[in-house]
C-alpha cells in the first residue's frame, strides 16, 4: 500500500471512521429494484391529469401559481419542464409589470410566491413589489403579522435577493422576529414548516430531500388533491428504485478497485459522495452523470486526503506532475499513488468511450483540465503547510475555492448533460465564471467555519479563519461572523447570475445552485461529510432505503 514510505516517512493521520455503509447497496436492495410496469402505467395516467390541470390553471395565474409551487415541492415538476417554463414565462410577460403593482397581485402571499416563482426561473423581477406592504413610516404594516402562511412565503421568497435590496434586508429582521414569536400557537403542518424553514429555507435545501419532507406535509394538509399526492408518492418510490440500482452498480465498482483497503488512511465515502451528487441532479436523463461525478468526486475525496493527510511533499509534487502530464505511465509514483492514479484515469477512460459514441469526445478535455486544476491548488496548500507559510486571506481564497473542489465539479457535472451542454458551455465553465466562484466560496468557508477546530487540532495547514483572525486582529467568533457574511454575500451573487437574460440557460446554472446547496446540507450542523454516522445517514436512508409507504 505505501510503496513510497522510507523507515524515517511519518504519516500523520485523521482517524476517519470507516464506512457506515459497507456492502449495504450491493447486498440488500437487490431485492427491490427492479421497476414495476403496473406503478410506471399508473404515473403515466397522473401525469396527464396534471397536465389537464395546469392547462384549466392557465387562465388564472394565481391558482396556476400555487400548482406550480406545489410540483415543485413535490419533486415532480420535472416532469412538466416545458409547461412550466411557459406559464411562468406568461406570468412574466402578461401580469408581472402591471398587475403585482396595480393591484391584481395585491395580496402578499400571492406577490410573494410571484416573486420567488419568477426569480427561480430567472427572470428579474423588482423587489419594490413589496413596498405595498409598508405603512407610511416605511415600516411593515403590523396587519401582515396576522397571516403565518404569507409571512413564511414572504420569508421563502427574499432567500432570492440580490446585493443592495435594502427592502428585503429589512424583511428578513422583521419576518425572523415575527415567524419566530408565531411559532408557538401554530398548529401542524404549518408550524413544521415555519421551523424548518427558519432552520434551513427551502431554497437553500436539496430538492429531494425537500420533496420527502413536504409529500408528508401536503398529506396531513388534507386540503390537496389526491392525485398529486398519489403521483408525488409513486415518483418518489421510482426514482428512489432507480438510484439504489445507480448506487448499488457504483459500489460494485468501487469494491472492485478496492481503494478502501488500499488506502485506509482516505475516507471511504462513497454512498455520501453519491448523495451529494443526487443534490446536483436527480433526474432519470441524468443517470450517466451521476455516475461518472460520483466516482469523480470519490476518488479527488481520497486524493484530497493524500495532499492534506498521508503524502510527503516529495510525493506529492510526483503526483502533481503525472496529473499534468495524464500519462499511463507512473512507474515513479510510490505504489499508493499509482493505484489511485490508475482509477481515476480509468474512470475518465470508460467516460472518453462513451463521450466518442456520442460525437462529444472534446469534452473530456475539459474533465482532464478541471482536475489538473483542483490538483495544482491542492498542491499549493500543501507547499503551504510544510513550509509552515500563512497565505493572506485574499491569498488563500483565492487558492481554497479551487481546492473546495466546486469548481471542478461544477465542469465534470455537465459532462453528462446530454446536448444542451455545448462546447461554448464547457468553454465558459472551464473559467470558474461568477456562479462558480461563488459557489466555491460557500463551499470554502462553510466548510472552514464547521471543520477549521479539529483542523487546528490536528496540525493541518491553516484555514480562512485562522487566515482572518491574524490578518485583521480579531477573535475567532469575530472572523465567523465575518466569514458567514461573506457565505450571505456569495449567495446573492449566485441569485444575480441566475436572473441575469444574456447568461447561460438555467439547466447549465442548475448544477452549480444546486452544489452551494448541497454544502449547506451536509454541513448544516457539523460536517457531515467526514463525521456521516449520524444525522448525514438518516437523511441519505430517508432516500435511498425507506420508501414513502403508499
Amino acid at each position: 500500500m505505501d510503496g513510497g514510505r522510507t523507515g524515517e516517512v511519518i504519516r500523520r493521520s485523521a482517524n476517519y471512521h470507516p464506512s457506515v455503509w459497507g456492502d449495504f447497496f450491493i447486498v440488500s436492495a437487490l431485492g427491490r429494484m427492479e421497476p414495476n410496469p403496473k406503478v410506471e402505467t399508473r404515473v403515466r395516467v397522473l401525469k396527464s391529469e396534471v397536465q389537464m390541470m395546469l392547462r384549466k390553471a392557465a387562465s388564472k395565474p394565481v391558482e396556476e401559481m400555487i400548482l406550480i409551487d406545489t410540483l415543485q415541492r413535490l419533486g415532480v415538476a420535472y416532469h412538466f419542464e416545458n409547461e412550466i417554463k411557459e406559464a411562468l414565462q406568461s406570468i412574466y410577460a402578461k401580469h408581472v409589470n402591471y398587475n403585482i403593482n396595480n393591484g391584481s397581485f395585491d395580496d402578499l402571499y400571492t406577490v410573494a410566491l410571484c416573486f420567488r416563482l419568477l426569480r427561480q426561473q430567472g427572470h428579474h423581477i423588482s423587489s419594490d413589489v413589496f413596498k405595498k406592504f409598508k405603512d407610511e413610516k416605511g415600516e411593515f404594516k403590523t396587519m401582515l403579522t396576522n397571516d403565518a402562511r404569507a409571512l413564511l412565503c414572504f420569508y421563502e421568497a427574499l432567500h432570492l435577493r440580490v446585493k443592495g435590496e435594502d427592502i428585503l434586508e429589512e424583511a428578513l429582521t422583521f419576518l425572523i422576529k415575527h415567524l419566530k414569536s408565531m411559532l408557538p400557537y401554530l398548529s401542524a403542518p404549518l408550524a413544521e414548516q415555519v421551523k424548518n424553514s427558519l432552520e434551513r429555507p427551502l431554497y437553500k435545501g436539496m430538492p429531494r430531500l425537500e420533496a420527502r419532507r413536504y409529500i408528508s406535509v401536503y398529506e396531513a394538509d388534507g386540503a390537496g388533491h389526491a392525485s398529486l399526492l398519489e403521483l408525488a408518492k409513486l415518483d418518489f418510490n421510482l426514482l428512489q428504485t432507480l438510484h439504489q440500482r445507480e448506487i448499488s452498480d457504483i459500489s460494485r465498482w468501487w469494491k472492485e478497485i478496492n481503494l478502501a483497503s488500499k488506502l485506509p488512511f482516505a475516507r471511504d465515502r462513497l454512498v455520501e459522495c453519491y448523495f451529494w451528487i443526487l443534490g446536483v441532479y436527480f433526474e432519470p436523463n441524468y443517470s450517466v452523470g451521476r455516475e461518472f461525478v460520483t466516482k469523480i468526486i470519490a476518488l479527488t475525496s481520497v486524493i484530497d486526503d493524500i495532499y492534506d493527510v498521508y503524502g510527503t511533499l516529495e510525493e506529492l509534487k510526483l503526483f502533481t506532475d503525472a496529473i499534468e502530464r495524464w500519462e499511463a505511465i507512473t512507474i515513479d509514483l510510490p505504489e499508493y499513488m499509482q493505484v489511485c492514479f490508475l482509477a481515476l484515469s480509468n474512470v475518465v477512460k470508460e467516460m472518453e468511450e462513451k463521450m466518442v459514441n456520442e460525437g462529444r469526445s472534446y469534452r473530456i478535455h475539459y474533465a482532464k483540465e478541471a482536475m489538473k486544476g483542483i490538483i495544482r491548488s491542492y498542491f499549493t496548500e500543501a507547499n503551504w503547510y510544510y513550509k509552515g507559510y500563512m497565505p493572506t486571506f485574499e491569498e488563500y481564497l483565492s487558492v481554497s475555492v479551487m481546492s473546495s473542489g466546486y469548481p471542478m465539479l461544477a465542469v465534470q457535472s455537465l459532462i453528462g448533460m446530454g446536448e444542451v451542454a455545448t462546447k461554448e458551455a464547457f468553454d465558459w465553465v472551464i473559467t470558474v465564471p461568477k456562479i462558480v466562484r461563488s459557489s466555491g466560496l460557500i463551499a470554502r468557508l462553510v466548510d472552514d467555519i464547521q471543520t477549521h477546530k479539529v483542523e487546528q487540532e490536528r496540525g493541518d495547514a491553516p484555514s480562512s479563519v485562522q487566515c482572518y483572525m491574524r490578518e485583521h486582529g480579531v477573535s475567532e467568533k469575530e472572523a465567523c461572523e465575518k466569514i458567514k457574511e461573506m457565505v450571505g454575500s456569495a449567495w446573492k451573487d449566485i441569485n444575480e447570475e441566475l436572473q441575469k437574460p444574456d447568461g447561460p440557460s438555467l439547466p447549465l446554472l442548475l448544477p452549480t445552485l444546486n452544489l452551494a446547496r448541497m454544502m449547506e446540507v451536509i454541513y448544516h450542523q457539523g460536517d457531515g461529510y467526514s463525521n456521516s454516522s449520524g444525522r448525514t445517514k438518516d437523511i441519505i436512508a430517508s432516500l435511498l432505503v425507506d420508501p414513502i409507504s403508499i
